[in-house]
């Protein structure tokens, strides 16, 4: 791989130069955005192989090209570890990442125009889940329900009643910006009260899952569970759909060939890899400190005035409203961070009155900040950082100074696969 790196100096410079230039940013800043983190060193060695030359259309043993040997071998390794990790009774790995994969499952269990009923982009969830501006949003009635005031968490039994009234075939959780555990036997419950599936995506928390940090919604008896194999799961970028062996044929046949033809199989080499890395102790001790490590940073927070959405955090993520506890908006916020060495991203908040550009929010997260061996101790500092840093949204010097804080600390952890 290293050869290939010196040739792509010589050939294309200014990819090259853009290369290196990320590689430093991610060694010297801080990455807080929640649904980003940094991969196992060994899926750089997949994704960076042989397989990806290779197409793969079909399924292990029922390919329609030749050569196929070791992609059945490593597709069949992808599957029965998923299969194995989150006890799932049929597992498809060939969905090229999180939109795909939960677009196929609506077109596995839909037809168009049927109701789904899904979490409202504004109070936490994602825009895969029906949001108006997407292409599923235009093909199936989504029905979303909303997180409730004053704490911002979900009201089952507004759902409930909501499922009630709209007869959704899918009953959907999941989240992008949602900071609190979900009540999966609650969900169930609805869903089998109105005849309906249940679809789970844990795109954000698969890692945590997988590692036992959080609960798992097959153990639930949830129909269908997706997940994203990056973010906490630390894997490449790719998607997993978990369903029971009854759906496991529609399923397979609305990915391929209904949504995509090959799949990435160098992606599937390194999803393989990823979920024997998470089944692994050491994974079981990563996911724990996420939580622990988010848990200390919204206390931090809190102590120093900021106003999170619902108060907390049950996961590995948390929601500032900027606006109330600084009175700059969330691209003011992001944009200072990023002055000062901290990757944010703009969230919006529940019914959020300010467009998604210039929302009342940010967003931030503890598992790359995790990945690179930070505990508790850090957290209280990225907190102070985080604070001065809003507080001075207009100082450039002062963030300046901050970055070189920042910049000390990360020298002190160095960043898997590229230190």
């Amino acid at each position: 791989m290293r050869a290939s790196f010196e040739l792509l100096e010589s050939t294309d410079p200014d990819i090259h130069a853009a290369v290196l230039a990320e590689e430093q940013r991610q060694r010297t800043s801080l990455e807080l955005i929640p649904s980003e983190n940094y991969a196992f060193p060994e899926t750089y060695a997949t994704n960076a192989s042989a397989f990806t030359n290779k197409y793969a259309e079909g399924y292990p043993g029922r390919r329609y090209y030749g050569g196929q040997e070791f992609t059945d071998r490593i597709e069949t390794l992808a599957v029965e570890r998923a299969k194995a990790l989150f006890r799932a009774e049929h597992a498809n790995v060939q969905p090229l990442s999180g939109s795909p994969m939960n677009q196929a499952v609506y077109m596995a269990c839909l037809n168009p125009g049927d109701a789904v009923l899904a979490m409202d982009l504004s109070h936490g969830g994602h825009l895969t889940h029906g949001a108006p501006v997407s292409a599923m949003g235009r093909i199936f009635n989504f029905e979303r329900y909303k997180t409730s005031p004053p704490d911002g968490r979900i009201d089952y039994d507004a759902v409930h009643e909501l499922a009630r009234k709209v007869r959704p075939k899918i009953v959907l959780c999941g989240h992008s910006s949602y900071p609190r555990e979900l009540d999966y036997a609650r969900f169930r419950a609805i869903a089998d009260d109105v005849g309906a599936l249940t679809m789970a995506d844990v795109s954000h928390i698969g890692g945590l899952i997988a590692g036992g940090a959080l609960a798992n919604p097959v153990d639930a008896g949830f129909d269908i569970v997706t997940t994203t194999t990056h973010k906490s799961m630390r894997g490449p970028r790719g998607g997993l759909i978990l369903c029971k062996a009854a759906l496991a044929k529609k399923i397979d046949q609305a990915v391929f060939p209904g949504m995509q033809g090959g799949p990435h199989m160098h992606t599937v080499a390194g999803v393989a890899v990823t979920l024997l890395l998470a089944s692994q102790p050491a994974f079981k001790v990563y996911a724990q400190q996420v939580i622990r490590n988010a848990r200390k940073l919204a206390d931090e927070l809190q102590q120093r005035g900021c106003t999170l959405i619902t108060g907390g955090t049950e996961n590995h993520l948390m929601v500032i409203d900027t606006l109330s506890s600084f009175g700059i908006d969330g691209r003011v916020a992001e944009t200072a961070l990023d002055a000062a060495g901290l990757t944010v991203n703009k969230q919006v908040i529940p019914d959020d009155p300010r467009p998604p550009l210039r929302p009342s929010g940010i967003r931030l997260g503890t598992p790359a900040m995790t990945t690179r061996g930070m505990k508790e101790e850090q957290m209280t500092q990225v907190a102070d950082w985080i604070v001065r840093s809003l507080r001075a949204a207009e100082d450039e010097s002062a963030l300046r100074r901050i970055q070189d804080e920042v910049r000390a600390l990360c020298a002190k952890f160095p960043v898997p696969g590229l230190d």
